[in-house]
């Protein structure tokens, strides 16, 4: 039987940017997001998890305010397309990524074996909402770009320095005992995963072109016999080095850890205009990536990607998954809150900052870039 090739999008933010009106279009017909997916050959959908994404006043961090019912909502949409389902559980209450790995508001008094006692017990609790809700998922994540640990300051590990690729310089003795938390921490969740059913067990790092970070941080985690199926990378290409370091790392840890892997979050832009100004997509950015800032170039670095995955040797390339390719500039949505940024210390100009990395038009056309993915 033919292993399924992971094309994917992870559209988190799509209640939010239905919520504030936006609607998708396959021509001039509007349609469900879903079914335009389906249609141009997506067969896998990610959903971020934050545990309580609100206030003290109840007021919601936005980007998504993907708490459980809004991930169970939308992974029903996605399962009734017949499509995976990939869950993605930051342990947070809002974004978790290697700046930033903040604990729960309820789980700030928690350390050691009681935190990660919590780590299980909420796992298997939300598990076992997506059984009940028959929404299992198909492949699920243990933490989201982990690189410095996560559950800070508990798991927190020695800081990656992507400038310098390498690590901040760390006594032997702290270096050991921060990866033996994180490790604890990381198999508590897994244990729980592993408990609830059939599922593949992901742990993603960010800077996917970088191989020192990820010979160094899976060793640690072999070393301390953490348990998992694939590794889970972001590959930006405006950020993370050009397609031959994304192959040499993924030759190379794919063959060392005898692992799957999976580009778990990618985008490239589309245009470099900007209707709010502030996209983080431009022509400095298009030059560096090597691709032209055109639907044209769009389409050709997801076709050159999709072509780098799937010559890992011995079938090891899973496949990809394209971040937000659906959050458009509807006026009231935000990557965050005033509320979401005080509680990850973030405050900035609120808004969409990526939606010239979208596979859709501004107006929520479907791009002839989501073409690559039928091939």
């Amino acid at each position: 039987m033919t292993r399924l090739f992971v094309k994917g999008a992870d559209i988190s933010m799509l209640k939010e940017v239905e919520d504030f009106g936006g609607r998708y279009y396959l021509g001039e017909e509007q349609k469900d997001l879903f079914e335009i997916l389906q249609i141009k050959g997506l067969n896998t959908v990610r959903l971020r998890l934050w545990v309580n994404p609100y206030d003290e006043e109840g007021k919601p961090y936005m980007g998504g305010t993907n708490d459980l019912e809004t991930t169970i909502e939308l992974a029903k949409r996605a399962k009734a397309h017949g499509m995976q389902f990939m869950l993605d559980f930051h342990y947070s209450d809002f974004w978790a990524d290697p700046k930033k790995q903040d604990k729960p508001k309820a789980w700030q008094s928690y350390t050691g074996e009681r935190l990660q006692e919590e780590v299980y017990r909420y796992t298997k609790e939300v598990l076992e909402v997506c059984r009940l809700c028959d929404v299992m998922p198909d492949l699920v994540q243990i933490g989201n770009e982990t690189t410095n640990g996560m559950l800070w300051p508990e798991g927190k590990t020695p800081t990656y320095v992507p400038e310098k690729q390498s690590f901040e310089e760390t006594e032997a003795a702290q270096w050991d005992k921060s990866y033996d938390s994180l490790a604890a921490l990381l198999k508590a969740g897994v244990r729980a995963a592993r408990e609830a059913g059939p599922m593949k067990i992901i742990l993603h790092l960010d800077a996917g072109g970088q191989n020192v970070l990820y010979r160094t941080w899976f060793d640690e985690m072999s070393k301390r016999n953490v348990d998992y199926d694939i590794i889970g990378l972001s590959y930006y290409p405006i950020w993370h080095g050009g397609l031959e370091d994304l192959q040499f790392n993924l030759e190379d840890i794919s063959a060392r850890f005898n692992k799957e892997v999976l580009v778990v979050e990618t985008a490239y832009g589309h245009t470099t205009e900007s209707l709010s100004g502030a996209d983080i997509f431009t022509e400095e950015m298009s030059k560096i990536a090597g691709y032209p800032p055109t639907v044209e170039g769009q389409g050709q670095f997801l076709q050159d990607l999709m072509e780098t995955v799937r010559k890992i040797p011995d079938g090891k390339g899973l496949g990809i998954v394209y971040w937000e390719p659906a959050w458009l500039p509807v006026k009231g949505t935000s990557w965050a809150s005033l509320a979401g940024m005080k509680y990850g210390n973030d405050v900035s100009e609120m808004g969409n900052h990526w939606a010239n990395q979208g596979l859709f038009d501004f107006e929520g056309k479907a791009l002839a870039s989501l073409d690559v993915f039928l091939k």
